[in-house]
């Protein structure tokens, strides 16, 4: 009986030291978007448009859904520039709930992700962009240039 019990709790001891193993190990693409997003909200919180903006594909395709569909990586851009004009319009920004799934396509190649998940604006003043908590979704592909954002859906 002694012997049961020390079997049975060395496997309970393991379980969780496994599942923290593989956690650590987690898919590199997974890895890469989640600290695209990470530096997203740093950058933000250092009241850096540009640097926010590098999550972003770079092209006239890229889209934008708010209270308003923006097309193209120059109109976005320029949209936060306009909506959030001081560091006291930005505040401090965090995101929670987020989770991502890879989308592998037939021949098991991933190159695209669907991120969803909320933020938040912790901040003093208000300009164009009056809401400070929300959910949004987006769209990641895999390019050249590592994973980048061609669909943002924020409400």
């Amino acid at each position: 009986m002694r012997r049961m019990l020390l079997v049975f709790a060395l496997v309970l001891a393991w379980i969780p030291a496994g599942l923290t193993a593989r956690a650590q190990h987690a898919n590199p693409d997974e890895a890469a978007i989640r600290a695209a997003i990470t530096a997203q909200s740093d950058a933000w919180n250092r009241a850096d448009i540009p640097a926010f903006m590098q999550a972003y594909e770079d092209s006239p395709d890229t889209i934008f859904i708010g209270l308003t569909l923006r097309k193209g990586f120059a109109p976005i851009s320029e949209r936060y520039r306009q909506s959030y004009t001081s560091r006291e319009q930005m505040g401090t920004l965090t995101f929670s709930s987020i989770e991502v799934r890879l989308l592998p396509s037939a021949c098991g190649k991933t190159e695209f992700a669907v991120v969803t998940g909320k933020f938040h604006l912790d901040r003093t003043a208000h300009g164009d962009a009056a809401k400070d908590d929300g959910i949004f979704s987006l769209v990641w592909r895999k390019g050249p240039k590592g994973w980048k954002i061609v669909l943002d859906h924020t409400s």
